[in-house]
C-alpha cells in the first residue's frame, strides 16, 4: 500500500522531514508505522495520530492512500 506520512513540530525536527511517499504492508496500524519510522530515532514524547485529518488511535488499520500525521500535543493561550 502507498501512504503518505506527515511529521510536524518537534517529531519533524527529530525525523529532518515534513512529509515522505512509503510503502507499507497490508496489515499495518498507524501506531506500528510510527514504532518501524522511529525505530533509529526513538521519539520519546506524546504522539497524537490523525489519518485522514482525523484522530485515530494507534491501532487504527491503514489503508492504500491514507495520509497520516504524526504531530505531538498543542498548547497554547
Amino acid at each position: 500500500m502507498n501512504i503518505c506520512v506527515r511529521y510536524f513540530a518537534s517529531i519533524k525536527d527529530d525525523m529532518g522531514i515534513g512529509i515522505a511517499n512509503i510503502q507499507v504492508n497490508d496489515d499495518m496500524t498507524v501506531g506500528k508505522l510510527f514504532e518501524q519510522l522511529t525505530a533509529d530515532k526513538p521519539y520519546s514524547g506524546i504522539v497524537l495520530m490523525a489519518v485522514n485529518h482525523e484522530y485515530v488511535n494507534s491501532s487504527y488499520k491503514l489503508k492504500d492512500g491514507d495520509e497520516v500525521a504524526y504531530f505531538p500535543p498543542v498548547t497554547g493561550g
